[in-house]
């Protein structure tokens, strides 16, 4: 009888690491397929003014808001290098 039970043990605890090793090995692939941008903004403060307009903010809104301002900060800085500098002035930021 106690053969019986550590057998059951072990055969329990190799499935226990098999789907350890399956969710791990998800993990990282799903953290390999959208490559994560530093975030840029202060969280509390963003919320904290959209919420001075009487909006909900949605839980992927600052990163949406954080992709945005990673493409205008590509644009400036592509604005700035084709005009012949290497810095970004405030008149890069506006948009026509």
């Amino acid at each position: 009888m106690a053969k019986k039970k550590a057998a059951a043990k072990k055969k329990s605890a190799a499935k226990g690491r098999a789907k350890t090793k399956t969710r791990a090995k998800k993990k990282a692939a799903s953290r390999k397929k959208a490559p994560a941008m530093e975030m840029l903004l202060v969280g509390s403060k963003t919320k904290a003014a959209l919420k001075g307009y009487g909006v909900n903010v949605a839980s992927d809104a600052l990163d949406g808001l954080n992709g945005v301002l990673h493409w205008y900060l590509d644009q400036a800085a592509k604005r700035a290098a084709a005009n012949g500098r290497k810095t970004v002035r405030a008149h890069d930021f506006v948009s026509m």
